[in-house]
């Protein structure tokens, strides 16, 4: 199986005459679908790839409630509200949940922030678009949501345990968050001319960033071929991205909208949609800091983190307390 994954994923990953002993040991759990846990032997290279994969995914959930957070109170019903609220808390929860699982690895919290803050560490790069109008909302929910769910569901089979168990939980909550946003679009698709016509602008401003969260084409992507073999990503990422748009477009379709992809037909050779890739240049502008609202997301976080120095050094004043006084009573 591994020699497989070797010739179909390409150059960077090692063959088994290459690894040691102990890499080829680790190799055959990871062949077997034996979960890797905390304290069991690991490559540094799995270490550190996991860490920046649910370190990143962590950030994202966390920045993920700024655009969403933003609509709150301006939510057209007491209802809409309650769900938005619902929906951001439960973000909130999932960044908590990765970060503990990223924390099984040997890195803080507090490390994890500094580099996100830094540059260092990236998030989505779906959060530094702005969120303008209440279908965006929809559109977040419905896209953005079902983009995350497309990548996660399958990292519920992950090789690495904490990371596995935590997606579960969490893949759960995101499909409510995807019915959330689809409710609200078709609310809106079914309403007035005015509101079709937001339902469908914020299609057109929100499919390509979509189709961005899955990341750079196959050929592009630096650590897709290791962390296939290490079996951290279970799919491609072209392979997720299609099976995104398949998925979509009767939905869209359904609503009465229009998917803003001049190129986009039915394949029947494939069974599957063809499809305008998004425009990579952008994507990678983004992610150096030059999307619509990265200075204002990274903002709201240094803000944050600025403001809750006070909360952390209260907590590290009492736990030093408390191990002086372990320490004296023993």
């Amino acid at each position: 199986m591994y020699a497989q994954m070797v010739k179909s994923t390409g150059k960077g990953v090692k063959t088994r005459e290459e690894m040691s002993d102990e890499e080829r040991a680790f190799q055959d759990r990871i062949d077997e679908d034996i979960k890797i846990e905390p304290r069991d032997w690991m490559p540094e290279g799995y270490r550190k790839t996991l860490i920046r994969q649910i370190g990143q995914h962590a950030h994202s959930e966390i920045v993920g409630q700024l655009p969403e957070g933003n609509w709150i109170t301006r939510a057209p019903t007491l209802e809409r509200k309650m769900i938005l609220l619902a929906k951001v808390q439960d973000e909130a929860g999932h960044g908590l949940y990765l970060y503990a699982a990223a924390e099984t690895l040997g890195i803080s919290r507090d490390d994890m922030t500094e580099q996100l803050l830094s540059g260092k560490m990236k998030y989505s790069s779906i959060f530094n678009y702005p969120t303008l109008t209440w279908a965006d909302m929809g559109a977040v929910g419905w896209l953005v949501d079902g983009a995350a769910i497309m990548n996660q569901v399958p990292l519920q089979r992950t090789s690495y345990g904490p990371y596995s168990r935590a997606m579960i939980r969490i893949c759960k909550e995101e499909s409510f968050h995807q019915r959330q946003g689809y409710d609200i679009m078709m609310k809106m698709a079914q309403g007035s001319e005015a509101q079709k016509r937001m339902a469908q602008d914020a299609l057109n401003r929100f499919w390509y960033p979509s189709l961005m969260m899955f990341g750079p084409s196959d050929a592009e992507s630096v650590h897709s071929a290791q962390s296939m073999a290490w079996k951290i990503k279970m799919n491609t990422n072209d392979e997720l991205r299609q099976k995104f748009v398949d998925q979509t477009v009767p939905q869209a379709e359904f609503l009465g909208l229009t998917v803003p992809d001049e190129n986009l037909k039915w394949n029947e050779e494939r069974g599957h949609y063809d499809y305008s890739q998004p425009d990579w240049d952008e994507f990678f502008n983004v992610l150096k800091g030059n999307g619509p609202c990265n200075a204002e997301r990274l903002g709201a976080r240094q803000k944050a983190w600025n403001e809750g120095q006070w909360v952390r050094d209260g907590l590290l004043a009492h736990a030093r307390k408390n191990a002086a006084r372990k320490v004296a009573a023993e």
